[in-house]
């Protein structure tokens, strides 16, 4: 079972509430989590802003939504108890609660229109619509930023693949730079490209100290690198009696390419095109920042003495 949407969370916590009795939360999750049978996988999956689970995100929506419609309160911090609309509507429940089913009460509305003025339904408004939607606030940013990144990628790959060789290895070597690899830029710029031995590109500092050495391959390749080439290059580590080495291309690596570097001795990474735009992204080397967007929550440590 895939982890379920904030609305689908809604009727069985209320379920759970129904004796009338106090319960924290963070048990109620629980409860939660074992009703819908997630894995522990699922327990442990967490936002893309990695802040909090998915699944206590969702159930956390739930619980603000009931409560602003008020089928449930706040006892004290931390603790919710059915209200007596809540236990009514439990008497006869619904099929289902979702956001439209709470609509029919004017509190949900009314925080409809705190959060969205332009997509609420009241007698000030009586023809306005709201968007439905079985995703949490985080839920949709999260998926927004991955489309914008994907496109991003996508985008930053066909700019690489159109440049020339001598910029593909200055982008190799910002790269490898920004990620903690060759030192200084100007010790990996005087060691990548240089070497030229048997398939060995370059050879640049695995820390800044240079405790060990990774040698490097790029290859701006029009079309997919096999296991012949990885071979060529994991013999030059042999030559040089080195174990550790990374392949770079611009576009793919082969099937048997990437079985064969599970059967060698040597360590040999590779990094291909939708790879090597992914970390481009990661650690800002080719792209600029146009917006930044600051998420707050309430922090609960400052309300501890109430």
């Amino acid at each position: 079972m895939t982890i379920p949407d904030y609305q689908s969370i809604m009727l069985p916590l209320l379920r759970l509430t129904g004796d009338t009795k106090e319960h924290r939360f963070r048990d109620l999750v629980e409860q939660l989590a074992d009703e819908f049978s997630l894995t522990d996988a699922q327990r442990a999956e967490m936002l893309p802003s990695g802040t909090a689970p998915l699944f206590d995100n969702r159930a956390g929506w739930a619980r603000t939504y009931l409560k602003q419609a008020g089928l449930l309160q706040s006892a004290k911090r931390g603790v919710l108890q059915i209200t007596e609309r809540g236990s009514d509507l439990l008497s006869k429940p619904p099929a289902k609660i979702d956001v439209e089913f709470l609509r029919r009460y004017q509190e949900f509305r009314e925080f409809q229109v705190r959060r969205r003025t332009k997509e609420v339904d009241t007698p000030d408004a009586p023809n306005a619509t709201v968007e439905i939607t079985d995703q949490t606030p985080e839920d949709a940013l999260a998926a927004a930023y991955q489309t914008l990144r994907s496109n991003l990628e996508a985008e930053l790959l066909d700019q690489v693949r159109s440049m020339s060789p001598a910029f593909f290895e200055r982008l190799v070597i910002d790269l490898l730079v920004s990620m903690g690899y060759g030192g200084s830029r100007q010790d990996a710029a005087s060691a990548v490209g240089k070497s030229g031995d048997g398939g060995i590109d370059g050879i640049i500092k695995e820390d800044r100290l240079g405790l060990d050495v990774i040698y490097v391959q790029a290859k701006r390749w029009e079309g997919t690198v096999g296991r012949p080439e990885i071979q060529k290059f994991a013999g030059a580590l042999q030559g040089q009696r080195a174990n550790k080495g990374v392949f770079i291309t611009k576009s793919s690596f082969s099937r048997e390419a990437e079985e064969y570097t599970n059967i060698i001795s040597s360590k040999i990474i590779l990094l291909d095109g939708l790879q090597l735009a992914k970390l481009m992204v990661d650690h800002n080397v080719g792209i600029a920042q146009v917006g930044l967007y600051e998420i707050k929550k309430i922090d609960s440590d400052y309300f501890e003495g109430e």
